[in-house]
């Protein structure tokens, strides 16, 4: 397939409308820009973890509880999540560089800020808005817009793989050789696309499922993994390496995922990542302790591998029924995944607070992963995909 009406925008000497052509981007160049890319998105990744790392540190030192912290999480996610549909069509009006320039500027003033804070408000305001904001534009949303817009082929492992300075060194809006209609209306095409996607069955089993990813994922284990483990005397720095560890992991499942995903069944695949997630999240409380045992090593590897794994087959499903639409379709898929982050995040520490402990939190994730497997298995087989 060709780039033919795959991307509009602003071509970056030019803003006088003109015709696409049909183009391969040159594949050096393609490469680097995933690179790069790889490295904002590991970045903003590293930022928004840290409340979640510093969870126990937090309650200790300002007397903060589990609640205020993952409200704190859940406002981040919230806007990461709600941000990423608008900063794709942003990125299709204006250009790539230009977003990410201002999204690490804005995760650079709240990360600053920080240092200063002393109450709980400043915590929402500085990780919860300005990181939330800035990350939101280095989302999912940003990696189906690369995938799409560089790649012909092997769009499914360039997804799997995908600071300042290089993003305004290296990263360009499209391909040299690719020539652009006129400049949309990036707000308006975000809620088109949302009116699109909203249209189609399969985007509210792709979002419920998603949602469910995002609970499990960043909402419960992201934040509340680190105070979980230290509630069975496991000592902080032990739980934050294992969680570091599922860190390396998700890469490694994500790329080998990707490489599935142009192989595969995208819907086989997410059924069977929500399956074992689920089997993985009841065990969860039995497996924690004092000390890393091999059970709890199992998880963890289990839980890294699997971890962003989800990525590659929902983006192939969008883009399978959305076509080139399916970059801004995947920001409100992606919407729907940080919203479910966001209520596991609040909802997970006020369940901690009230019991005292995260048991009953893990057993409800486990049953919507159930829920997700089927929703991913309901959805119907496109005969031809688009690769």
């Amino acid at each position: 397939m060709s780039f033919l009406t795959m991307a509009h925008g602003r071509a970056s000497d030019d803003s006088d409308p003109v015709t696409l052509t049909a183009t391969t981007a040159p594949s050096r160049t393609a490469w680097t820009v995933a690179a790069v890319s790889f490295l904002a998105i590991l970045a903003a990744a590293g930022f928004r973890a840290v409340p979640g790392v510093l969870m126990d540190p937090l309650h200790h030192e300002f007397g903060w509880s589990h609640a205020t912290v993952g409200l704190a999480m859940s406002v981040n996610m919230t806007l990461f999540g709600v941000t990423a549909p608008f900063a794709a069509a942003l990125m299709d009006k204006f250009g790539v560089r230009p977003v990410l320039t201002v999204a690490l500027g804005l995760i650079t003033a709240g990360s600053a800020l920080s240092v200063r804070m002393t109450t709980g408000w400043q915590l929402v305001a500085c990780w919860g808005v300005l990181i939330g904001l800035g990350t939101g534009c280095i989302s999912m949303g940003f990696v189906a817009t690369v995938a799409t817009r560089w790649f012909d082929e092997r769009r499914g492992l360039v997804t799997g793989l995908t600071v300042v300075a290089p993003v305004l060194v290296v990263m360009r809006h499209h391909p040299p050789t690719q020539v652009l209609t006129a400049p949309t209306d990036g707000f308006r095409s975000a809620l088109s696309g949302l009116v699109i996607g909203a249209r189609v069955p399969v985007f509210w089993l792709l979002a419920g499922s998603f949602a469910i990813c995002g609970m499990t994922t960043n909402g419960l284990i992201g934040t509340h993994f680190i105070p979980a483990a230290h509630d069975h005397g496991m000592p902080t720095t032990l739980a934050a390496g294992l969680l570091a560890t599922i860190g390396v992991l998700d890469v490694a499942g994500t790329v080998f995922s990707g490489w599935l995903t142009d192989r595969v069944d995208p819907r086989l695949l997410l059924t069977v990542y929500y399956v074992g997630r689920g089997i993985s999240l009841t065990l969860l409380p039995s497996l924690l302790s004092p000390h890393a045992n091999p059970s709890t090593w199992v998880f963890i590897v289990f839980y890294g591998l699997d971890w962003v794994a989800t990525v590659p087959p929902t983006i192939a499903l969008c883009r399978d029924y959305f076509g080139d639409r399916s970059p801004v379709v995947f920001g409100w898929v992606f919407a729907a995944h940080q919203v479910g982050a966001a209520v596991a995040a609040a909802a997970a520490g006020w369940l901690r607070d009230l019991q005292g402990s995260y048991d009953l939190a893990f057993q409800l994730a486990a049953g919507l992963c159930a829920v997700a497997a089927i929703l991913c298995f309901s959805v119907r087989k496109v005969q031809v995909r688009t690769v």
